[in-house]
């Protein structure tokens, strides 16, 4: 049994956003005054409890609530140009289809107004398209920002749009919140048979720079419309999960921000998505990094793999819009190398072309995901580390000037995900640099390893104290005890 959908719909700046992060109790959309930051659908899988009157053991109510833009943000408030001039009205059809699919799925609709700012022509608006579609039975109006008591009063003015006596709530400061969720649980329908679904085989987070294909390619895995595609550079804003299935195994793919120069942010905005896209890189399993075949790769491409890198994520990357490509001048070959001389330090990595838009290459992409994170899984055992790591050593050892000789006296993985190999050496300064670039890449071609980072810990075999030594003299004569032994 799926899970009962409550979506969160109205104008702009009512505080939506900031409402589904106050019942989530976590941050899940961006907030901002600016109008307009929430295009996409973002939800998140919450708890209800029962309210307090019920029955002791009354069970909670799981519910997926969902954020939706805000109806008509481009055209009648708003930054409807951003930086470079385009018209962001020409997102508004697909943002009110996003709502649209929201209210249509939605068992409950919380219908969120601004009490400080009274009823508007928009506020109306949104009343009766809700009338219009049949669906005012499964409206809960929800007066936001209604911090005190003392403006209950104004709260309650939205009782005028025909939907009942609103739950007067402030999503800043929690005021009220205990009302809306009773409120939520009494609606939604029994679902007591309902649980989650089961945990995710994998999560993948899509990264690239603006207009790279990233929403394209979510919809195309997803097989349905969960992302706005538009031409506009920098429509979607906000990190989202998305679920889905493929083949009996469930997949979280998380949708990011397109990336541009850091200095090149327009807004608080742009700071906010980025720092999301970092979020989402460090909760995910594998990630895949777009690049846009129809252009050069640019220096967002090559810090997006510095980053990528730097945190040691098992990444695949997708060459999408191939599609585009001039096959008579650019051959899949040609344009390996032209990667490979880019992206440097990710030549391990490995490539996949597809083309979003046609569904071409789908495939091979999640199964290289997959494949990715079961290298990265993987646990090599003690033995085999040491040996591989003492043979690379007597065929090419580091040089030192001053003619130390490198000696490594214990190695072991301490982690998965990313694979990480601690080394006890005589000398860690001996295998840093160049050689330990060198180890890295023989280690890919002995260990299981070969296409994911490895992280390796060198550190320094300390001298024994005086009481470590007594302590190891006592336990090698009892291991040499013949009674202890067992003779």
């Amino acid at each position: 049994m799926s899970l009962p959908k409550v979506a969160i719909v109205g104008r702009p700046n009512v505080g939506k956003s900031s409402l589904l992060n106050r019942l989530a109790r976590q941050r899940v959309s961006i907030v901002d005054p600016t109008p307009g930051v929430t295009r996409d659908r973002v939800s998140s899988i919450i708890e209800i409890e029962p309210p307090l009157e019920t029955p002791k053991g009354t069970p909670e109510k799981l519910i997926e609530l969902i954020d939706t833009g805000g109806y008509g943000v481009y055209v009648v408030e708003g930054k409807r140009y951003n930086e470079v001039g385009a018209d962001l009205a020409q997102l508004t059809p697909e943002i009110e289809n996003q709502i649209k699919i929201a209210r249509e799925q939605a068992a409950l609709i919380l219908f969120v107004i601004d009490s400080q700012a009274g009823i508007t022509g928009l506020d109306q608006t949104v009343a009766t398209i809700l009338r219009q579609e049949g669906a005012a039975d499964r409206v809960l109006l929800v007066a936001n920002k209604v911090d005190s008591d003392e403006w209950l009063a104004h709260g309650l003015e939205a009782a005028g749009l025909g939907f009942g006596e609103p739950v007067c709530v402030s999503a800043m400061n929690g005021f009220g919140s205990r009302r809306l969720t009773d409120a939520i649980y009494e609606q939604v329908g029994d679902n007591e048979n309902a649980e989650l679904d089961p945990d995710a085989d994998m999560k993948i987070a899509i990264v690239g720079k603006r207009n790279s294909g990233k929403s394209t390619l979510i919809n195309a895995l997803a097989g349905e419309e969960r992302a706005i595609v538009s031409e506009i550079a920098g429509t979607t804003r906000d990190s989202f999960d998305v679920r889905f299935e493929i083949d009996g195994r469930v997949l979280i793919a998380i949708d990011t921000a397109g990336v541009r120069k850091r200095k090149s942010f327009a807004d608080d905005i742009e700071y906010y998505a980025y720092h999301r896209m970092l979020s989402a890189i460090r909760r995910a399993d594998v990630v895949a990094l777009l690049i846009d075949a129809s252009v050069e790769i640019s220096q967002v491409d090559k810090k997006l793999a510095m980053e990528l890198q730097r945190q040691f994520k098992p990444t695949v990357i997708v060459v999408n819009k191939i599609d585009q490509l001039d096959q008579d001048r650019i051959t899949p070959e040609s344009y390996l190398e032209y990667l490979t001389e880019q992206l440097r330090g990710f030549s391990f990595a490995p490539i996949v072309f597809i083309s979003a838009i046609n569904s071409d290459g789908l495939d091979e992409l999640v199964a290289m995901a997959f494949n990715l994170y079961q290298q990265a899984s993987h646990r090599e055992p003690t033995s085999s580390i040491n040996q591989i790591i003492k043979k690379i050593l007597k065929e090419r050892g580091p040089s030192s000037r001053l003619g130390t000789q490198a000696k490594l006296y214990y190695a072991t993985q301490v982690m998965t995900n990313p694979p990480t190999l601690a080394l006890s050496v005589n000398d860690p300064k001996l295998f840093v640099g160049r050689y330990e670039r060198y180890l890295l890449n023989r280690l890919r071609e002995e260990l299981p390893y070969s296409e994911v980072p490895i992280r390796l810990l060198f550190t320094k075999r300390k001298r024994m104290d005086l009481q470590e030594m007594k302590e190891t003299a006592g336990r090698r004569a009892r291991s040499n005890d013949p009674v202890n032994n067992g003779e």
